[in-house]
């Protein structure tokens, strides 16, 4: 079936007529010999997003390689099979949903809910819009089969996504092999052999009451209640136009924080993220509203979570201006928390990506806990044995797994608060702590080089590229030893992964991106002082840039 065939069929079954109308006028435009029309066409219909460990994440837009109500439809039907068919005997699944303030989020969701509930499930949809840790959150305290989240997280506006939670023994973590792959051929079966009108919907959903979002605000404000040192503390706090603020409002004010202040153009809700091209913490640029609030207010630091409000980012004075702690730093602090509080306890771990520092297992070694490196993202972090807290450089930790088995902006946020009020009492400072905390464990740095690309082939040239011919040395830091991770190993998930360790201890890792078009290296370097961890870090990353300019 030729591509205007195809597009015709997707027409037919899609219920929404903006990208109904969208798709028409590519049709029409190629089949009236508009060359890039037809381009266009061959492009939307070239396959379809992939259902993975991830879910589905791309573009909103009309055709199987876009977020589309078809796409999601398809997708909840195929994922209402799974669940049928992996429940015991009599009983019926349930399955809770919660969305973001992205575009289209909330009718993703509730034709999600509908979905479920006509195959036979009981769905349950949260009462409005909420942070995906309070879905997690759900999952657990409904017991719920299942959970799924409509968000895209920190990506650009116009992309949205479709998170899948799993119950039961998986306790409310992220899916992962071979669930993804088993999900993903029941979505293909539903979308080869029935039309979306053709699948059955019910409206008889349940709405889910504050309950829920009760249960969150009382468990996360557990996570460190106010100290002393907490009054009069002045701290500056941005949503990033996200759905954060409602929740973390309720948190703090349960925990006994002073309220921030606010950054007005970015707390509420709003799909279209109209301060920033990039609603992301770490992109440059981002947190700038946030730095003048601050200054106007004379606060002490600043908080941000980003739109779905699952990770945080912090940033201090510095100079004159404002620094922001870079994910390592704030998993560190977070985790030598962790570790102090878990001292001594049998079993207990911290766990951390593969891709975060190494500094976590020298905070773990101090404090007389295990430390497991996992694969990236939480879907591998949740589940190291034992584990009392948990991060990822890319800002997101994981400080309460009893209540969350997955990251979470909000908790961590107020985790951070704890450490800089109990600081504060004392006359100290995050940064102080980042000090202290180099006298305990050694002086670690790292740093990220990120290539964004707009063809993804091109990051799999240089990981071939890399593999055909690897690096013998970095700058003049020879490379002992290269691992490539591809391939599983003693029982461990593979990944596209590689990683060189230097003569000197230091260590280098090129990584795909698994939600967005970027190749990602990741540097490690641990020195005889601050100084000189910054001066080795320097010439890597200046020796990765040069090599990166070379190969793709």
């Amino acid at each position: 079936m030729d591509a205007v065939s195809r597009a015709r069929d997707w027409i037919a079954q899609d219920p929404d007529p903006v990208t109904r109308d969208e798709l028409q006028e590519i049709v029409d435009g190629a089949v009236a010999g508009d060359e890039a029309a037809a381009a266009e066409l061959e492009a939307r219909f070239a396959g379809r997003l992939q259902f993975g460990t991830a879910g589905l994440r791309g573009a909103l837009g009309a055709g199987p390689l876009r977020m589309n109500r078809v796409l999601v439809g398809q997708a909840a039907a195929g994922f209402a099979r799974f669940l049928r068919d992996r429940a015991p005997e009599g009983r019926t699944p349930v399955v809770v949903v919660g969305y973001d303030g992205r575009r289209n989020s909330d009718v993703f969701a509730r034709d999600s809910a509908e979905l479920f509930q006509g195959a036979g499930l009981e769905a349950i949809l949260l009462p409005r819009l909420l942070p995906t840790p309070v879905l997690a959150f759900a999952v657990r305290f409904l017991g719920a089969d299942a959970g799924v989240m409509v968000t895209a997280s920190h990506n650009p506006p116009d992309d949205n996504g479709y998170k899948v939670y799993l119950g039961g023994d998986d306790q409310g973590a992220q899916i992962v092999a071979p669930a993804d792959a088993e999900i993903a051929k029941r979505i293909r079966e539903v979308a080869d052999a029935t039309p979306l009108g053709d699948l059955p919907r019910s409206g008889e959903y349940r709405i889910a009451d504050e309950s829920v979002l009760d249960a969150y605000v009382e468990a996360t404000a557990a996570v460190a209640p106010a100290p002393s040192g907490a009054e009069g503390m002045r701290w500056t706090f941005t949503a990033m136009h996200g759905v954060g603020w409602e929740t973390m409002r309720r948190v703090l004010e349960r925990a006994g924080y002073p309220l921030p202040s606010l950054v007005t153009e970015q707390i509420e809700p709003d799909g279209a993220f109209p301060t920033v091209s990039f609603p992301n913490p770490e992109e440059p640029g981002a947190m700038d509203l946030s730095f003048r609030t601050a200054e106007e207010s004379d606060a002490e630091f600043v908080i941000a979570n980003d739109p779905d409000a699952d990770r945080v980012a912090v940033a201090v004075p510095s100079h004159g201006g404002w620094r922001r702690l870079t994910g390592n730093e704030i998993g560190l602090l977070l985790g030598r928390r962790a570790a102090r509080a878990a001292e001594g306890a049998p079993g207990a771990s911290l766990a951390c990506s593969l891709v975060s520092s190494p500094g976590l297992g020298a905070v773990a070694e101090r404090y007389g806990l295990d430390w497991h490196e996992t694969l990236t993202g939480f879907k591998w972090i949740s589940r190291a044995p034992g584990m009392v807290f948990g991060f990822e450089e890319a800002l997101g930790y994981l400080v309460n797994p009893e209540t969350v088995r997955d990251k979470d902006g909000i908790s961590a946020a107020v985790a951070v608060l704890g450490l800089a009020a109990e600081a504060r009492e004392r006359g100290a400072t995050l940064v102080d702590l980042l000090d202290e905390m180099a006298e305990e464990i050694g002086h670690y740095a790292s740093t990220q080089v990120s290539v964004r690309v707009d063809d993804v082939s091109r990051i799999a040239t240089v990981m071939a590229r890399l593999r055909a011919d690897p690096p013998t040395a970095f700058a003049g830091h020879q490379v002992a030893r290269c691992d490539d991770l591809l391939r599983a190993s003693e029982g461990a998930p593979g990944g596209d992964v590689l990683r060189f360790r230097l003569s000197d201890g230091s260590r280098i890792i090129f990584r795909p991106s698994g939600t967005e078009p970027k190749l990602k290296v990741y540097l490690d370097v641990r020195g005889s002082s601050a100084e000189d961890a910054a001066s080795v870090l320097a010439q890597l990353e200046g020796a990765v840039r040069q090599l990166l300019d070379e190969t793709s």
